[in-house]
């Protein structure tokens, strides 16, 4: 989603977020970020920052970053987001974690597939009492 407020920032809004990579909330980490469909786009660029989904004022990734004038469905690459942003992820507000792509000297391949929310509630019960 795109969401701008005229005159004073436009917002790109992911399907990742604080739950999936929290370090940008918590220690600021910085990361710098394309899109893949437009990286060798003559378009000029804006200044956006990236947030994302948990609704959260502090859910963003990346402030004022330049990009290509985004669309709906662009594809989002965050570089080098490293090993820990998974393992400290959660699923905070019952979100499925996204999957990870390694991407290495020209190769990519999936190393961890996107999570459902049949993945999420799998191990939900109900007590009898309840129902």
């Amino acid at each position: 989603n795109i969401k701008e407020i005229p005159g004073i920032k436009k917002y790109l809004i992911t399907d990742g977020g604080m739950a999936d990579n929290p370090r940008p909330i918590l220690y600021q980490a910085k990361y710098e970020a394309v899109l893949v469909n437009k990286v060798n786009s003559n378009l000029p660029k804006e200044t956006v920052t990236i947030a994302g989904k948990c609704c959260e004022s502090g859910d963003i990734l990346i402030r004022d970053l330049k990009l290509p004038s985004a669309s709906p469905g662009d594809l989002l690459a965050v570089f080098t987001t490293g090993a820990y942003h998974y393992s400290m992820s959660s699923n905070y507000n019952r979100l499925p974690r996204p999957a990870v792509i390694l991407v290495n000297q020209g190769k990519d391949d999936l190393i961890v597939k996107k999570e459902t929310y049949a993945d999420i509630v799998r191990n939900d019960t109900i007590p009898e009492w309840f129902k």
